[in-house]
């Protein structure tokens, strides 16, 4: 029996779930104490675009979830349908959720898409493409916003952040994070395309500067990946490449138009664009979050970053909304889903076990 199933299964555990939502929660709550405008909610005009802009970014919601579907099914050449191919994405949204975001859901994500028929080989490759192609997106969508926008409104002057022992100001870390993700995207590249050993020796080279050693041991994983991931998608076709990333970027953009029209609802006009481009700052913001899925720190980004467009006293509100559309679904839709899965990826029996197996390791450790 998969010894991983133990540790898949804790990270399912009710105080998972529950840490989250009370931060989240938590937060959200103060931010709307702090900030209410009685006049601000009494004068909110409900009219038949209201209710179309939130049914829009319900929609956004299923965009995004059916674009990560279609780009697993790309990945695995069809092998997983798309039933199960729902299932995969809802648990590993579960994971991120409850899982720090610098950390992620890839772990679980390994797990998952192995237990559905996929050789290890080809899940850690499609894995890591899904990464890759995540952040291939994020550069790419950048410089076409900063082109559309500029630099001018694209940063607000709101928040500091550590990094290294020293401050940044939002562009700072924006710049860091950028620059990131180009090194780390190029190096994958170089590896999956041109030179898999190549990229590891150069990854573990990187990771040799003092700051950066402490991480040495998960950059040569890194680079094991990538040369596994080489192996796995050699002779891909141009067309196959397009279609995944097709997939990728129809999820992006819903992910990002939930706030759009969220905002379309309570307000007319605005830079929507100025908006969207915004949401790319805010991204990397979240992706250094101490936190579960974000919790506590998304609510105060939104309204650092977004809180302009929106009228005074309901940009906490706001934020909850888009939390309570784009977060906490997938906390509850993954708790759901995973008796079943469980089920029909052991059968009962075995099912039966390992949950036994899991609570009597869960109740032997400190909490």
């Amino acid at each position: 029996m998969d010894k991983n199933h133990h540790k898949v299964l804790s990270y399912f555990r009710f105080r998972r779930i529950i840490i989250p939502i009370i931060i989240g929660l938590g937060v959200a709550t103060f931010l709307l104490v702090r900030n209410f405008d009685r006049d601000a909610f009494i004068g909110i005009n409900w009219v038949g675009q209201s209710y179309f802009f939130i049914f829009m970014a319900l929609l956004m919601m299923v965009m995004r979830d059916v674009g990560y579907m279609y780009r697993l099914r790309v990945l695995t050449d069809g092998q997983i349908s798309w039933r199960r191919s729902f299932d995969v994405i809802m648990l590993w949204e579960f994971a991120s959720a409850i899982t720090p975001s610098i950390i992620g859901g890839s772990a679980i994500a390994l797990y998952i898409v192995n237990k559905e028929g996929v050789s290890m080989g080809r899940t850690t490759a499609i894995v890591l493409v899904t990464a890759f192609l995540d952040e291939l997106f994020y550069i790419l969508m950048v410089p076409i916003m900063i082109i559309l926008v500029g630099t001018q409104y694209l940063f607000t002057t709101e928040g500091e952040y550590v990094f290294l022992n020293t401050r940044f100001g939002t562009q700072g870390i924006f710049v860091i994070g950028y620059l990131f993700i180009l090194i780390l995207t190029s190096i994958i590249i170089y590896g999956v395309f041109v030179n898999p050993r190549g990229s590891k020796l150069l990854l573990l080279t990187i990771f040799k500067l003092p700051f950066l050693r402490k991480w040495r041991t998960k950059a040569a994983e890194t680079g094991n990946e990538i040369i596994i991931t080489s192996r796995e998608m050699k002779g891909k076709p141009f067309s196959f490449w397009v279609k995944a990333f097709a997939g990728t970027f129809f999820s992006w953009t819903g992910r990002f138009l939930v706030v759009n029209f969220l905002i379309l609802a309570f307000v007319s006009g605005g830079d929507q664009l100025l908006i969207y481009a915004r949401q790319l700052v805010m991204w990397v913001i979240l992706l250094i979050s101490p936190t579960p899925g974000g919790s506590g720190v998304a609510e105060f980004v939104f309204s650092g970053f977004l809180g302009e467009f929106i009228p005074a006293g309901l940009t906490p509100a706001l934020g909850l909304m888009w939390r309570i559309i784009s977060y906490y679904p997938y906390l509850f839709i993954g708790a759901i889903i995973l008796p079943h899965w469980l089920r029909r990826v052991y059968g009962k029996k075995k099912v039966s076990a390992i949950q036994h197996a899991a609570e009597d390791d869960i109740t032997s450790k400190p909490v």
